[in-house]
């Protein structure tokens, strides 16, 4: 925990802590006092009365959004010749006492937010009864995401659970979701996987909002993972490979991902086409590095591949915490390697709050190896 997260004398509250790590976030990717001040303000009103819980109480819930329980996640996207974008990602029903409290406590956060940024949730509430249904499964409800872009003015992501009706309508719901959206023929384009965790959608001023799909992959192999793109035209398949091999630190295509799966993400823009105009490989690299200071060795190494400045990044990590990266494990949650249509790729580290514990480092053998056959 930074020792600049509250004034002199207050006990340290989840509010105060993550507030002050966006605020230095913000300086970090370039957003101005004001702006960073202004997004500071709307990560405590979203979180609600949790945002002044003491840190020496226990997570509001076992929330899944981060390992220590923390519903607050930041991002740092990376591309070329270009500061970083700063993300924020939250759980604003994280201290409801019921999923479907949590829901509808996320559905409210939404809709103050459409009030005040002035947009649609159309998309949204067309599928409540996917998403939100009165009794719902699952380990989450509603997730927020925030890409906070200068101005005070941020773009807006909602994360649903498409397990939400019973893990076992998982596919039905992503499949009748798509087609409410318009994307009739894009189910079928889906790789093969284990299961969908989540279902995202892109709300307010985005230039081609975005229907998300993540596919869950055990045990993925780097030459698996080089042809899961559906993309036409797509990455090539030894740059994916490459970047997994980097970032797992695994090296024969025989041996997969033995504990925590990777994601891909399959972004659908054009209702016309059954295609994904996006590709975004997620790599849990926290479950195969002994430290972050392994982590983000190999971070830094996938920024420069691609052309971009891992200064800040180092610098992130340091906003976060004054704990040395060796000392733990899981400030770098996921690396990301992301492609749009039209756009250069995008490198994006997933970075924890660590607001409640940090996860002592792994022992040396920290993979469990998995041959495929």
């Amino acid at each position: 925990m930074s020792a600049a997260t509250t004034g002199a004398g207050e006990a340290p509250t989840l509010g105060s802590l993550t507030g002050g790590q966006l605020r230095r976030l913000g300086a970090v990717a370039g957003l101005t006092a004001a702006d960073a001040e202004t997004y500071a303000g709307v990560l405590a009103d979203s979180l609600g009365p949790v945002a002044e819980r003491p840190l020496s109480l226990p997570p509001p819930n076992r929330t899944f959004l981060s390992d220590d329980h923390t519903p607050v996640e930041f991002s740092l996207s990376f591309q070329p010749d270009a500061a970083p974008a700063l993300r924020v990602l939250l759980e604003p029903g994280c201290g409801a006492d019921s999923l479907a409290r949590e829901g509808q406590d996320g559905l409210e956060a939404v809709r103050a937010m459409a009030r005040r940024w002035n947009f649609s949730t159309a998309a949204l509430d067309g599928l409540r009864d996917l998403f939100l249904p009165s009794s719902p499964h699952g380990p989450l409800a509603l997730w927020i995401a925030l890409e906070l872009e200068p101005g005070g003015v941020p773009k807006v992501k909602v994360y649903l659970n498409p397990a939400a009706r019973g893990a076992k309508r998982s596919a039905q719901t992503v499949r009748e979701a798509l087609d409410r959206l318009g994307h009739r023929r894009a189910f079928a384009s889906l790789p093969a996987g284990n299961g969908y965790p989540f279902l995202a959608l892109d709300l307010g001023d985005w230039e081609e909002p975005r229907a998300k799909v993540y596919v869950r992959h055990e045990n993925l192999t780097a030459g698996q993972a080089g042809l899961l793109s559906r993309m036409t035209p797509g990455p090539a398949p030894a740059a994916v490979e490459g970047f997994f091999r980097t970032v797992a630190g695994i090296g024969p295509d025989t041996t997969g991902l033995g504990r925590r799966p990777g994601l891909s993400c399959h972004a659908f823009t054009d209702t016309a086409s059954a295609r994904p105009s996006g590709f975004t490989l997620h790599i849990p690299v926290r479950d195969y590095a002994r430290h972050d200071g392994e982590a983000l060795a190999r971070a830094s190494r996938v920024l420069r591949d691609h052309g971009m400045d891992d200064s800040a990044l180092v610098r992130a990590l340091g906003a976060l915490t004054d704990r040395r990266p060796e000392d733990g494990v899981g400030l770098i949650a996921y690396l990301a390697l992301a492609h749009q249509r039209g756009r250069p790729p995008r490198v994006t580290a997933y970075l924890s709050s660590e607001a409640y514990a940090v996860r002592p480092p792994a022992p040396e053998a920290v993979r469990e190896p998995v041959t495929v056959g």
